[in-house]
């Protein structure tokens, strides 16, 4: 397959080109810098998705597209929507493109943050576009959650909303499943993929400190409002699709000190 990538050089996309390029495919990645560090024998394309030149080039001779791009963290999704649109209405225009696969979220139609809307309007756009389409929704990777953690490990006090539930999952495991999807054809909203386990922060954060020390000192802090109840019930998680891969004690017992 002829396949081209968005957002290949994340944390996801990177082992979904790595596979993608261990099973025979034409790999093409779209990214902004001038140089990234691709697999041997796939191709960059200059660009982003609020360039028509540039998404011309890259879906051009692409008979799949895999889109993970994300404007994410402080970005909150901005240009998300506008982007993938105009992704869609290019691969549109050519005959070649028959399988579009979206990564998504689970829960992003029950839990209201404004990134998460902006995730559901491009799920909405992949399914009115009229090409073949697959939705894949996974749950918080490891590697997202364990590095919010990093990021306040070293604080003196850690406030932390300890009752919201989480599923993580590794980003490699989602992405062996994209690419398996994608080479298998269209196939609408795929099922789910979560984790092996849900856990609460706070459970989270016990197996952190037991195989990192930090942080020293960690309070619970109670959130108020739709999102934060949408986290305590676990609305972003979907434990009748657990897998059975790597857990997060392995995830964090893996992590450089």
């Amino acid at each position: 397959m002829r396949i081209l990538v968005t957002g290949g050089t994340g944390t996801f996309g990177r082992p979904a080109v790595a596979r993608l390029v261990e099973q025979g495919h034409e790999v093409r990645v779209l990214s902004r810098r001038p140089s990234p560090k691709l697999p041997a024998g796939v191709q960059a394309v200059r660009g982003d998705l609020s360039s028509d030149e540039a998404l011309r080039d890259a879906v051009w001779h692409a008979n799949a597209v895999l889109h993970a791009a994300s404007n994410t963290g402080l970005g909150l999704g901005r240009g998300d929507v506008d982007g993938t649109q105009r992704l869609l209405q290019i691969a549109a225009r050519g005959a070649s493109v028959t399988h579009f696969l979206y990564v998504s979220i689970v829960g992003i139609d029950r839990i209201p943050l404004i990134y998460y809307r902006r995730k559901l309007a491009c799920e909405q756009l992949v399914a009115a576009s009229g090409i073949g389409h697959t939705i894949l929704r996974a749950t918080q990777f490891h590697e997202l959650l364990s590095g919010a953690l990093l990021a306040v490990e070293r604080w003196p006090i850690a406030p932390l909303p300890l009752s919201w539930r989480f599923q993580p999952v590794a980003a490699a495991e989602v992405a062996a499943r994209a690419v398996e999807l994608l080479v298998s054809g269209p196939q609408g909203r795929a099922p789910d993929l979560g984790g092996p386990e849900v856990l609460t922060v706070d459970e989270m954060v016990r197996v952190w400190r037991s195989h990192r020390g930090h942080p020293r000192r960690v309070i619970g802090v109670s959130l108020p409002g739709r999102v934060a109840r949408g986290f305590q019930s676990g609305f972003n998680t979907c434990p009748a699709n657990a897998s059975d891969a790597r857990r997060w004690v392995e995830h964090v017992a893996g992590l450089s000190s």
